[in-house]
């Protein structure tokens, strides 16, 4: 069996397996291509590659031959023509905000498996790429807000003086937020938190964050660890605390989504017009609408002298380690889907096999993103 990696679209840094995980997939007897200069934005030559048991090879060959086919985004519809019939994918592609592109696939007989949709269970840890990815992007968004904030973010004392430490306030605390805490704590600032799932309260304040309660929150424990949408008289008294802290607080970094729908406004312009000049916004849910009004995704916005970053793909910013992370996720869920003998094998018993699979026999499989697709 052929599993063939992909040189990621412009813009994109990372890669879906680094060298490493080259080795690791030769031992299970898979053979490997990786398409010219795939790795080179993650600092990983050809000849890496090669040294790791892979053979390069060009697009078209690993688009016509491939059994797998690694890549993170969603290949060009140019890209899935010259599959072989039967192909998998295997990759983020945001099925629930791409069900048109999910319906092109399944026309095409297209086996797609993404790792976006595996089920947020105790077994899929080694497998979830959101958490892998949302981790490094947290500490890149507190980075990137620290390197346009105009002061320091600790309390520095000095002959001239005494400086405050930076007040910043985060919006979700999944996984992206608890690290931009943990970084924000790290780098000496005065760290508040507010999150709609009150379980997160102990994680938040273990970090040394003050978590910023409201009451009347809509039970998320049927969400798979995610946000849900909340009652108009909880969204109001949400909206007055946010208030309250926002007018405050120096940097802001915005993590809130919800699975297959616009991403809430947490921050509205007002709240913005309430900033002190020299504050930042760092908003990461950019992509599916942003959490504050005056997002732009992949732009910065000035506003009043707030600035406003909105960008989604931060972990791309740090290619090495995420696609290291990336990769070893991709290699345990690989494992899952083939044998001992490196042929391609889908038992869809397997629960994880099933909740990552969106196309497959012509057909898009995936409940949540049938029903999507049937409705628009």
């Amino acid at each position: 069996m052929i599993i063939g990696l992909l040189k990621e679209k412009e813009g994109e840094h990372r890669v879906s397996i680094l060298p490493d995980v080259v080795v690791a997939l030769v031992k299970i007897q898979a053979k490997v291509w990786a398409e010219h200069g795939a790795g080179f934005r993650s600092f990983e030559k050809d000849e890496d590659y090669t040294q790791a048991g892979a053979e390069v090879k060009s697009r078209e060959d690993i688009l016509s031959q491939s059994d797998i086919i690694l890549s993170i985004h969603s290949p060009e519809f140019g890209d899935i023509v010259k599959m072989k019939n039967g192909a998998v994918l295997v990759g983020i592609y945001q099925p629930l905000y791409h069900f048109a592109i999910m319906k092109d696939w399944a026309e095409k007989n297209i086996t797609s498996f993404s790792l976006d949709m595996l089920p947020r269970t105790s077994r899929a840890q080694t497998m979830d790429v959101l958490s892998s990815q949302a981790s490094i992007t947290g500490y890149k968004a507190l980075v990137v807000a620290a390197s346009v904030y105009p002061k320091y973010l600790p309390m520095m004392m000095t002959a001239a003086g005494t400086i405050a430490p930076a007040k910043v306030l985060i919006l979700g605390a999944g996984v992206a937020g608890l690290q931009a805490i943990a970084t924000a704590k790290r780098m000496g600032s005065v760290v508040e938190v507010f999150d709609t799932r009150p379980a997160v309260k102990e994680e938040v304040m273990s970090l040394g964050a003050k978590f910023i309660e409201v009451e009347g929150a809509a039970d998320p424990s049927k969400a798979g660890g995610y946000a849900v949408e909340q009652t108009e008289e909880y969204k109001n008294k949400q909206k007055q605390r946010i208030h309250d802290a926002i007018v405050k607080a120096d940097i802001v970094i915005t993590t809130a989504q919800i699975p297959g729908k616009r991403a809430p406004i947490l921050i509205t312009q007002s709240m913005v017009d309430g900033m002190k000049a020299g504050s930042v916004i760092v908003d990461i849910a950019a992509a599916t609408g942003g959490n504050c009004e005056l997002t732009r995704d992949n732009e910065t916005v000035l506003y009043n002298g707030v600035t406003i970053i909105g960008n989604s793909h931060l972990a791309s910013t740090m290619p090495s380690d995420a696609s290291k992370l990336y990769g070893k996720n991709v290699l345990n869920f690989i494992k899952l889907i083939i044998d001992s003998n490196g042929a391609l094998n889908l038992n869809f018993e397997d629960d994880l096999v099933k909740g990552a699979c969106i196309t497959h026999n012509k057909t898009i499989v995936n409940e949540r993103v049938k029903e999507m697709a049937a409705n628009n």
